[in-house]
């Protein structure tokens, strides 16, 4: 059963409050994206424009490893990874103790409308299109933000 996205928000209100964080503040951003090229444009993009600190990982595995050490306060997920795709990922993020209300925005090269609403309906707080443009990437990224925390 999907859980509507304004009610993992308001789970992750009550999660983050011992953080001493509002709501309003995106600061740790998780990346995970199997193409050593896209994260190196997504960590300029989002740590020298954006102003975040970014953890990156290879895959969802390295991902779900190092995540209970981690507090992000937002993940951006690749769709499509080999070994464990994007959307097992979210399952097993989901999973773990502090991340079932973490907005999780996919990004993917898949362009239909029916693969973007799949993964609205499974919990996505948005969907990025790639390529993106890096210099508007940060921008999106707190709009997205500002609207799923509001």
């Amino acid at each position: 059963m999907a859980v509507s996205f304004q009610a993992r928000a308001a789970q992750r209100a009550i999660e983050r409050d011992w953080r001493g964080w509002g709501m309003a503040d995106l600061h740790e951003i998780m990346h995970i994206e199997d193409d050593a090229d896209i994260r190196q444009i997504a960590r300029m993009s989002l740590e020298l424009v954006g102003g975040f600190s970014v953890n990156q990982f290879e895959g969802g595995q390295p991902a779900l490893d190092a995540a209970p050490s981690l507090k992000p306060d937002l993940i951006l997920l690749d769709v499509m990874m080999p070994d464990m795709d994007g959307e097992e990922t979210f399952h097993r993020l989901r999973e773990i103790p502090g991340y079932a209300a973490v907005p999780i925005i996919f990004v993917t090269a898949k362009a239909s409308r029916a693969d973007f609403d799949r993964l609205r309906e499974i919990g996505a707080a948005e969907v990025i299109l790639k390529p993106f443009d890096p210099m508007s990437l940060p921008d999106q990224i707190r709009e997205i933000w500002t609207r799923v925390t509001a």
